[in-house]
């Protein structure tokens, strides 16, 4: 079989591949599925760019095995995080679902609204949007089942507070995602 020549891995397999991984992690913030984009991202080298012989160059298919229990996990902390938080409570399914939609809009405006403020703005910002996002949606969602004020707050902090701590919880699974793969795309 040929392989690519060195400066192909050097380039495409690990710096671009963990250019693309930093921007994967970052749009996990946003909600959006960033961990699941950096295990494609993987898959797609550990196709083009396999292990060559010889060498220590190349991404395997445990590698990519890994990221995937990697990902799942960080699915998997993410929603017992946020389902606990506002189930506690005693949330309804309407809650827990509006609390969801919010975070995800109020993840997007934060961002937008962080962006004068260069970096950490508009992450900060969408994590404290995604935040409020799940506690005006929880809020909501009990003040349309004609719950008392009182338990509607309980309840839509308790979707906030779950919220922050599964983003942190799958920020914080997908930072080994990048390192891990950083790693393997040039020390098999």
């Amino acid at each position: 079989m040929d392989y690519p020549p060195d400066w192909v891995y050097w380039t495409f397999g690990v710096g671009l591949l963990f250019i693309a991984n930093v921007v994967c992690w970052l749009a996990t913030i946003f909600t959006l599925p960033g961990n699941w984009a950096m295990l494609a991202l993987a898959a797609l080298c550990a196709v083009f760019l396999p292990e060559a012989e010889g060498t220590a160059l190349g991404f395997t298919w445990t590698a990519v095995i890994v990221l995937l229990v990697l990902a799942s996990l960080g699915e998997l902390i993410e929603f017992l995080a946020s389902a606990a938080g506002a189930a506690k409570q005693g949330a309804s399914r309407r809650a827990m679902a509006l609390s969801l939609a919010g975070a995800a809009v109020g993840s997007v405006t934060g961002a937008i609204v962080g962006v004068p403020i260069p970096v950490v703005g508009p992450v900060i910002a969408a994590i404290g949007g995604g935040a409020l996002g799940a506690f005006g949606g929880a809020y909501l969602g009990e003040y349309w089942k004609g719950r008392a004020n009182h338990e509607r707050l309980s309840i839509s902090k308790g979707a906030m507070i779950g919220r922050v701590l599964g983003t942190v919880g799958k920020l914080i699974v997908g930072g080994v995602m990048l390192a891990y793969a950083t790693v393997e795309s040039f020390l098999v």
